[in-house]
């Protein structure tokens, strides 16, 4: 009887061992019998939709980078980043030409970073820019008594009334313009940790170079500094100048594909 009752009181007690966590879980699920998932991570582990933010920056081809990121999935980031970069140089000389130029770079644009092996840091990122201003403007003289030349024909400026004019260029003739870039660093490390090194490379397709280049005022003369005439109204100079403006576009052409290199610094954060 006594060995019965020993019996009995260990099947009863292991029984009770057995039954208490899956109590213990019932209860903390509030009776439900499932156990919930943590609203940061699923059953798999993987990170919920728009959890996660990230904010960087660093240094582009396209100026100074500043970048926001969210994750939508395991695979995918949605990311924002803007471009602003102003730089001034003087005293450039080219075919008698001194040149004063300012550089205007500003964009913003968006893209959807694709992480085929989320646990790597290589990426595929098509986007958009949808705002884009890239752009320089220039100043030209030609000092009195000395030469310059348009479309390979030289002109000699007035000693007393020199040669000046002006230029824009502009790069962003396809506004909106399709990006697509590749790299390495994910903002929101999908292994865990808080800060990232992304660098990218790849291009933006902003179309053709637009180049306006106008000589407004002065006089050319001849070689003995006579028969000056106004150059804003010489036929030749104008029709050289045009010339001229079109081998500069077309030596320009290239950058219709504008490349993009950008390496920088970024943090992550839990939002929810």
């Amino acid at each position: 009887m006594a060995q019965g009752a020993a019996q009995s009181f260990e099947s009863s007690s292991l029984q009770q061992s057995l039954l208490d966590p899956i109590a213990n879980l019932d209860a903390a699920d509030g009776g439900g019998g499932q156990v919930m998932a943590s609203p940061m991570r699923g059953a798999s582990g993987a990170m919920g939709p728009l959890s996660h933010f990230a904010m960087g920056g660093g240094i582009s081809t396209m100026g100074i980078n500043l970048q926001a990121a969210t994750n939508l999935n395991r695979y995918m980031n949605l990311r924002a980043s803007g471009n602003y970069f102003n730089y001034t140089v003087n005293n450039i000389t080219t075919n008698g030409f001194t040149v004063g130029a300012k550089l205007n770079f500003a964009s913003a644009g968006a893209s959807v970073d694709f992480y085929p092996f989320p646990n790597h840091g290589f990426r595929i990122s098509p986007g958009a820019l949808f705002y884009n201003q890239n752009a320089a403007n220039a100043t030209f003289t030609v000092a009195g008594g000395t030469s310059f030349s348009l479309n390979n024909t030289t002109y000699f400026a007035s000693a007393t009334n020199p040669v000046l004019g002006n230029g824009s260029l502009g790069l962003h003739a396809q506004n909106p313009a399709f990006t697509v870039t590749t790299g390495w660093g994910n903002m929101i490390p999908r292994r865990g940790g808080r800060w990232s090194f992304p660098f990218e490379i790849g291009a933006a397709f902003t179309g053709a170079p637009t180049l306006n280049i106008a000589l407004t005022s002065g006089q050319i003369c001849d070689a003995q500094g006579q028969n000056c005439v106004a150059v804003a109204t010489d036929a030749s100079v104008q029709q050289n100048l045009t010339a001229q403006v079109a081998k500069y576009t077309n030596d320009l052409n290239p950058l219709k594909i504008y490349p993009i290199v950008s390496g920088g610094l970024a943090y992550s954060f839990r939002t929810r």
